[in-house]
């Protein structure tokens, strides 16, 4: 008996939903471990400023969360994809 293949809508939203799984894993990782590795324990003689912000909660979460906006733009925009939504024959009534 042959497989069953999968929607092409099913295909692109796994993808997408991968793709934006990835993206916030790595983020989340990067976040939590920059700002535990350089934002605890430190002497509030050694912070430094960027833009009025602590050099750890600049690099740590403003930087992420603009990367991830830009992110954001470019998949809305380019990455995906538009299906073309059919009518399911089996769920069609016989006219009469």
């Amino acid at each position: 008996m042959p497989e069953p293949q999968d929607d092409p809508l099913l295909k692109s939203s796994r993808r997408e939903a991968v793709v934006c799984a990835v993206v916030w894993l790595i983020a989340t990782i990067y976040s939590v471990g920059y700002s535990y590795l350089f934002g605890y324990g430190r002497a509030a003689e050694s912070l430094t400023f960027v833009l009025g912000f602590p050099d750890w909660i600049f690099w740590g979460l403003v930087t992420p969360w603009v990367a991830c906006t830009v992110f954001s733009c470019w998949f809305c925009l380019f990455f995906m994809t538009d299906e073309v939504l059919e009518d399911d024959p089996s769920a069609s009534t016989p006219e009469s």
